[in-house]
């Protein structure tokens, strides 16, 4: 029985507590305190946000209501809370002559200020602005610039010069006809692919194309820079493979290239790598800066005996190593030297050079002025014919002109050299002299060895002293 009773009594206060719950709130209690009105909204406004949440303009929970009160609350300051902190520093505001100071400044000045204000500073807490920023701050927005400065150029135009599109206009005229398979794997040259020293696969695309430096008889020469890091500025030599086809020096190119590329001298110029496309054939090369030395001479008629005895001093010491290859060069003359940033010789070029292990050869070539007289009369050489053309270029640097010349044709030129017909002008020293009239013998046996052209008293005379490092 008492247990009826109690769930009974238990169904009673469910139903009153339902009622409770579903009566709705009069008008009175949801009108809107006086006094709440301005709080609510200083505090929605200047409350910081939890953390963790944005604000929005309405609020999820509802502010406690203050019982209503006859007298308006005070007039709330609005006070940035930037500034609530006592600890916080008095903002720097400038004096009237310092403002005046600031608007005297010349535009030159005004944009570093200007720049001051846009590096992007991490600040550590809440801070007042130093005079400095002030100052700045007060003249980029008073003064801005009117002419922005423009992005930094490439400087392509100045390190390698304006390209003049040469390349691109002659691949028209450098097309040809496909040639024989052997002919085709001569000029097929990578140096990607070689046995000794592989490089990278390089391509055209792979350069900025500078100015012209050049022209040879197979094509042109162009200064360029590398687009990949470090930007290595280099002379590209590009040869016309229908040319080389039509004047049949394919192996002597192949020669050439393969001769040059494992050469490591100061006064040697050096192949870096080669490529080619479907029409011609790329030799990266070292960029001589001060140009052709055939030029140089031109320019100033003669060189003075010291420059002479330098440039003597650093030929023959290339040659003592090309010698040491095996390499005989052939060709030795004004045209096919250059000149190094610092002012050093550099042989340029190795058309006419061969790799020659018993160095003994046959073959009539080289620049007529400077043939030996064993060439001439098709007798044996070796690498003694490039002593020969030491003296002659010794002869030239010093006079201006080749030795045996003679303009009344190329039977009489010949005929000075066989008989060594050599007269050498009263302006060069009896030193200078005597180098040249050792090294120009008929006999190649009795000419001096490039290791006492070094040590002769003319050359060690003008010989700079050894550079030392610290």
């Amino acid at each position: 029985m008492s247990n009826l009773i109690t769930a009974v009594t238990r169904q009673m206060s469910a139903l009153d507590l339902n009622k409770q719950q579903s009566t709705k709130p009069t008008a009175a209690a949801l009108r809107k305190q006086p006094s709440q009105t301005n709080v609510s909204k200083m505090l929605s406004k200047y409350a910081a946000p939890a953390p963790g949440h944005t604000r929005s303009n309405s609020t999820s929970t509802r502010l406690p209501q203050k019982p209503p009160t006859t007298t308006a609350p005070p007039p709330v300051k609005k006070v940035p809370s930037t500034t609530s902190l006592k600890s916080q520093k008095p903002k720097f505001v400038p004096t009237k002559s310092a403002a005046t100071a600031v608007k005297k400044l010349p535009s030159s000045t005004l944009k570093p200020a200007t720049k001051l204000k846009a590096v992007p500073v991490k600040p550590s807490g809440p801070r007042s602005k130093s005079p400095t920023e002030t100052i700045a701050s007060t003249t980029s927005s008073s003064q801005p610039d009117p002419t922005p400065s423009p992005p930094l150029p490439r400087p392509t135009a100045n390190e390698i010069g304006s390209y003049d599109g040469g390349l691109d206009n002659d691949a028209a005229a450098a097309a040809r006809e496909p040639a024989s398979e052997e002919t085709e794997e001569l000029l097929n040259v990578n140096s990607s692919f070689s046995e000794d020293r592989p490089t990278r696969d390089w391509h055209l695309y792979d350069f900025d194309i500078g100015r012209p430096l050049g022209k040879g008889r197979f094509g042109h020469v162009y200064m360029v820079r590398t687009k990949t890091e470090p930007h290595y500025i280099l002379a590209l030599k590009c040869l016309y493979k229908k040319e080389i086809v039509e004047s049949k020096v394919e192996k002597q190119i192949r020669r050439e290239i393969e001769i040059q590329q494992n050469l490591r001298h100061p006064n040697i110029l050096r192949l870096f790598g080669y490529f080619h496309d479907e029409n011609r054939i790329f030799l990266m090369l070292e960029f001589a800066g001060k140009g052709e030395m055939y030029k140089q001479l031109m320019k100033y008629g003669r060189f003075s005996e010291r420059r002479s005895a330098v440039y003597v001093d650093q030929m023959a010491d290339a040659l003592i190593y090309l010698h040491s290859k095996h390499v005989i060069h052939r060709d030795i003359k004004p045209e096919n030297l250059l000149i190094g940033i610092n002012g050093e010789l550099k042989i340029g070029d190795f058309g006419w050079s061969v790799h020659a292990p018993s160095n003994r050869r046959k073959t009539m070539c080289g620049t007529l002025d400077y043939l030996p007289p064993e060439m001439i009369e098709g007798r044996e050489h070796s690498e003694k014919v490039d002593y020969w053309a030491l003296g002659v270029l010794t002869y030239e640097f010093l006079v201006g002109k080749p030795p045996f010349e003679d303009l009344s044709g190329q039977h009489a030129t010949y005929r000075k050299i066989c008989k060594v017909d050599l007269r050498i002008p009263d302006s060069v020293s009896p030193e200078a002299a005597d180098l040249i009239r050792r090294l120009l013998r008929k006999n190649p046996a009795e000419r001096l060895p490039l290791t006492q052209v070094r040590q002769h008293p003319w050359v060690v005379r003008y010989r700079p002293p050894p550079s030392t490092t610290s």
